[in-house]
């Protein structure tokens, strides 16, 4: 696989990732909706895979006690989230430069339970109700 480049809005945090990437999933939880403003659409990566090669803006936020997620203080955007112990890291897709159509095609939907109750799925693919 070819290295894809990403980084946030304002450019204070660019990363790169030469591995293989799993398809997009879009999470509903509330959290994930919390942190984006909606439903947050992710690929995942091993974290070995991934190099930070501007992080001078990212800054980890515990958000549980098994996980974390990071962002940019600059600008706010959403772009990492990390299950402790995994070594895999979820990179919010539309940070990513030209993602390839398999990784930017979503799969499913996660923790719809959770979803806004201000839209609809409606495009047939797998929703479940936990991850």
């Amino acid at each position: 696989m070819s290295e894809l480049k990403g980084s946030c809005e304002c450019g204070e945090v660019t990363y790169s990732v030469k591995g293989p990437l799993r398809p997009t999933i879009a999470c509903h939880c509330t959290q994930c909706r919390k942190t984006s403003g909606h439903y947050w659409a992710a690929t995942q990566v091993a974290s070995k895979h991934l190099k930070l090669v501007k992080d001078g803006g990212l800054k980890w936020f515990r958000s549980s006690a098994r996980a974390r997620r990071g962002f940019c203080v600059g600008c706010g955007s959403s772009l990492f989230w990390q299950m402790d112990g995994e070594g895999t890291t979820s990179i919010g897709s539309g940070t990513l430069d030209d993602l390839p159509v398999g990784a930017a095609t979503v799969d499913k939907h996660i923790y719809v339970a959770d979803k806004g109750t201000y839209y609809n799925l409606s495009d047939g693919l797998p929703q479940l109700d936990g991850g």
